[in-house]
């Protein structure tokens, strides 16, 4: 790999602010990596120009696509052109643009497999829209993972922390033993071999991908108290515990199950590199408030490097004007994407 990572940045739903936000954090990071967005040629050049980097847009056709093509052009914004059906209109979704949308994944996936790119960055879609123009899709995420032919994939999300936290590294990453379910169906989807399997993924990606010769990982309680001995849930004696003692005899450096309401202080957080939430707003939350805005999405399991911003597609903010979102997630989202590339190089 080269010294600067080639990270490809899917646009996202041309409606919404991705397009705007892939550009200022493409600029923001061309000193350490090399961006190259992947939407439509004539948005993309027409919002550089507003934003005044018109002059870095260098259009490379996508039947013309190549590391080496790719590496000649270093220093520009290079645009692989996927024209839109339709000019976009902020904030107007319109289902005719959805499989130019799809296209953009598909071509980043795909030079993501060959060697192409190094890693892939997402900006958000909207999955009604997409739906809407009668494609079956239920999630980014999802979508990767059907492409790479990836069985289970794990949700990890991290970001730095605000200067004044009393820990003495400066990030958070908290994966999830289950993402988009109703409360009331997570107790009966967490199983020991569940379990097993995503730790095992976390395990092995960080030390793949983050460079962590012996990651510790800290496991939270399903139930409040981590179910006070049995008297608010049988899950941490039945299916908690079982599975981090099996993940112990493999190798796995996993404590637990820990009350979700303590878990997160300096005290327990210094001595982890991530912590297994058992669902979404479990960890999410003080991920996010902790964060202030500049979390990432991290898919991990699969055989390629996929990062995402941790917001939606904004409609509302679209409309407002450029200049008033916040491009802070994909600038950190691309700075992580290229970290896990180059300890990813390293490895056999």
């Amino acid at each position: 790999m080269k010294a600067r990572p080639i990270i490809a940045i899917t646009t996202g739903e041309p409606a919404g602010i991705g397009p705007e936000i892939a550009i200022r954090g493409a600029v923001s990071c061309l000193v350490h990596l090399q961006p190259v967005l992947i939407g439509d040629c004539h948005q993309l050049a027409d919002l550089a120009d507003q934003l005044g980097y018109g002059a870095l847009i260098c259009r490379l056709p996508s039947s013309n696509l190549s590391r080496e093509k790719i590496t000649a052009l270093s220093g520009n914004l290079i645009v692989v052109d996927v024209p839109l059906a339709v000019p976009p209109v902020a904030g107007q979704l319109d289902a005719r643009n959805a499989p130019a949308v799809l296209k953009f994944m598909d071509i980043a996936i795909d030079g993501a497999l060959d060697g192409t790119f190094d890693a892939v960055t997402t900006a958000p879609v909207q999955k009604s829209i997409i739906n809407d123009a009668s494609i079956p899709f239920t999630g980014h995420t999802e979508y990767f993972a059907d492409r790479t032919h990836t069985e289970r994939v794990v949700m990890m999300l991290a970001g730095e922390l605000q200067q004044n936290s009393d820990l003495p590294h400066t990030m958070l990453r908290v994966a999830l033993a289950t993402t988009h379910l109703p409360l009331k169906a997570v107790s009966e989807a967490i199983t020991i071999e569940g379990l097993i399997e995503t730790a095992s993924i976390i395990h092995k990606d960080l030390k793949k991908r983050f460079g962590l010769a012996s990651p510790r990982i800290l496991m939270t309680g399903l139930n409040p108290h981590a179910g006070e001995n049995g008297y608010l849930g049988m899950e941490e004696i039945q299916v908690l515990s079982p599975a981090i003692h099996a993940l112990k005899q493999q190798g796995v450096d996993i404590t637990g199950p820990y009350p979700a309401d303590t878990l997160f202080q300096p005290h327990f957080l210094e001595n982890a590199d991530c912590v297994l939430a058992m669902y979404h707003d479990q960890g999410l939350p003080v991920l996010k408030y902790a964060t202030f805005g500049h979390g990432v999405n991290i898919t991990l399991g699969m055989p390629i490097i996929r990062t995402s911003v941790d917001h939606g597609t904004a409609l509302d903010i679209a409309t407002k004007g450029l200049g008033i979102a916040n491009a802070g997630s994909m600038s950190v989202a691309l700075q992580i994407a290229a970290e896990m590339a180059t300890h990813s190089s390293h490895m056999p």
